[in-house]
């Protein structure tokens, strides 16, 4: 039992260094941040249901997780491809795209979910 709870615990340490080098090398990850504790705050000051932080917070995780495996699979093609290669960049540019698509989604469900509730805050 002992070894197992080590072993998981091993595990936490090896998940929390990738998400320290997410966080410490990648310049969008910085922009994710700002963007994550920004809609935290707002869906705070607006005290929005439980359903709509439910939505935020899987979108939220969908950007997030899309950054990690996009960092994820440029580490390897790195490491598998050295030099430039037309492959390479199709799976590094198929990446960004998820990326992209993942935080455009985040973006339209997160108008939808504080939109109507910040513009009746603000009395429009």
């Amino acid at each position: 039992m002992i070894r197992f709870v080590r072993s998981r615990l091993l595990s936490f340490r090896h998940a929390f260094a990738g998400w320290w080098y997410v966080i410490s090398t990648q310049k969008n990850a910085w922009v994710h941040s700002v963007v994550t504790l920004s809609v935290i705050a707002l869906a705070a000051w607006l005290h929005l249901p439980l359903r709509d932080w439910a939505m935020l917070v899987v979108v939220i995780g969908l950007v997030w997780f899309a950054e990690f495996l996009n960092t994820a699979l440029e580490a390897v093609v790195d490491l598998a491809s050295p030099q430039k290669h037309p492959l390479a960049k199709v799976g590094k540019d198929v990446g960004a795209a998820a990326v992209l698509l993942s935080a455009l989604v985040s973006i339209i469900i997160g108008l939808i979910v504080l939109g109507p509730p910040l513009l009746a805050r603000m009395n429009w």
